[in-house]
């Protein structure tokens, strides 16, 4: 396998791309903001739940574990079954029937968590939905745009998240305003319901063959040879093609540790807040405070990886998440936590669609599968293990602690960055 850059690098700062191209992109960004709302409900009203079922920190995060748990499954399965139904436009309905399924754990949730074992079980629908809606939304995104703008685009659509995890503190406010938590698990996922029906109107062959034929007038490189591919040979073609590629590999190790300091973070982050002496409502509302920087972090970095590459923008990300964690330990007033979850926004998400659009320059044919593989993998067992390390530690030694350990966890990425190879040309 050649080690040569097989991202195109743009002539041009300033992003070009079909209509359709922005109106898929703002959709999608729509799509991945539910995603992100819907991953952070359990966080925000975690400390209601806690006090519900009489929980310590340790079971608390035993529930997010189970949450993650399905997550490995949903984009494992998900991812998989994006590639063998086919790229490009066929993701529209693969990405669909994920978000789907949220809904109807939502619903569910609200119906039937009567008791803890009932919510425990529960989450499983809603990790399905979140694994595997990420991975092939990530992959649409990135075939309906030019090649030399994939960073650009996809860490435009990665906005989604930061917006989202502030979204997701305003509409947990709400509702406990008016409501109790299994409102929010009832009445947050039902807004993606009009971005599910716009993506079904957009996503069709008809629209990506406009866009494929103003890419190629235009002397820039599509983002796939076809409008649409199917991986040749048996059903496991996909994960074959995905994994025998190094950059594929060292991708979920670094993304593993990224998401152990996140999911760590982000669990108890609430918990700490309202330990601080803070109230439920505005400490969920100060949880998502990292959303109103995120979008700045991830469209700077995600550009700037298009021209001075993939490997140089991840450096500069370890390096700041590692600062940011460490200054999680002054958080002990709404102006320490406004300040410090201001300053992780700018490097908290950037990190993963710098990365995803690693591994779409890497495995353009299997993206669906390789961005599952790396989500299962990196986020799945990242979440079922860090919540439940992340209690125990903040049980036995506080929250200083913890978080020094979310750092060092952090700053080890450096390693399985060393190993992987760029994917843009870089002009020195």
């Amino acid at each position: 396998m050649s080690d040569k850059p097989t991202g195109a690098r743009p002539a041009s700062w300033v992003p070009r791309a079909h209509p359709l191209s922005w109106a898929t992109l703002a959709v999608t960004t729509g799509a991945i903001l539910m995603t992100a709302v819907d991953g952070g409900i359990l966080p925000a009203v975690l400390p209601a739940i806690q006090e519900e079922f009489t929980l310590t920190a340790a079971q608390a995060g035993l529930v997010n574990s189970v949450f993650f748990a399905g997550l490995i499954v949903g984009a494992l399965g998900f991812g998989w079954l994006s590639d063998r139904i086919g790229t490009g436009y066929r993701r529209t309905w693969t990405w669909n029937v994920a978000m789907i399924i949220g809904i109807l754990g939502g619903a569910l949730t609200f119906g039937l968590a009567g008791s803890f074992a009932a919510f425990l079980l529960l989450r499983i629908p809603m990790g399905i939905s979140r694994g595997g809606s990420e991975p092939v939304n990530v992959a649409l995104v990135s075939e309906w745009w030019p090649k030399e703008y994939r960073g650009f685009a996809v860490g435009v659509h990665h906005t989604g998240f930061p917006l989202g995890q502030f979204l997701t503190g305003a509409l947990i406010a709400a509702v406990l305003g008016v409501a109790g938590w299994r409102e929010a698990f009832l009445l947050i996922p039902l807004l993606g319901i009009p971005i599910i029906v716009v993506q079904a109107f957009l996503g069709t062959r008809r629209n990506q063959q406009k866009v494929y034929d103003w890419i190629d007038y235009r002397g820039l490189t599509r983002p796939l040879p076809e409008l649409s591919s199917r991986p040749r040979g048996a059903g496991l073609a996909p994960v074959k093609e995905a994994l025998a590629h190094a950059n594929v590999r060292w991708s979920v190790v670094l993304i593993f540790l990224f998401l152990w300091a996140e999911a760590g973070a982000v669990t108890f982050l609430t918990v700490q807040m309202v330990d601080a002496g803070m109230g439920l409502g505005l400490a969920a509302l100060l949880s998502g405070v990292s959303g109103l920087t995120g979008w700045i972090g991830q469209v700077v970095w995600g550009a700037w990886s298009d021209h001075a590459g993939r490997k140089f923008a991840i450096r500069f990300l370890v390096i700041g998440w590692t600062v940011t964690l460490l200054a999680m330990t002054l958080i002990t007033s709404p102006a320490s936590a406004w300040i410090v979850l201001l300053a992780w926004g700018l490097f908290r998400n950037a990190p993963f669609p710098v990365v995803y659009a690693l591994l779409i320059d890497s495995v353009p044919r299997a993206a669906g599968t390789a961005m599952g593989i790396m989500i299962g993998i990196a986020l799945g067992v990242s979440g079922v293990l860090a919540a439940a390390v992340s209690g125990w530690i903040i049980d036995n030694a506080g929250f200083t602690v913890h978080y020094v350990v979310l750092a060092v966890i952090c700053l080890l990425g450096l390693l399985p960055l060393a190993r992987m190879t760029e994917t843009v040309e870089v002009r020195r």
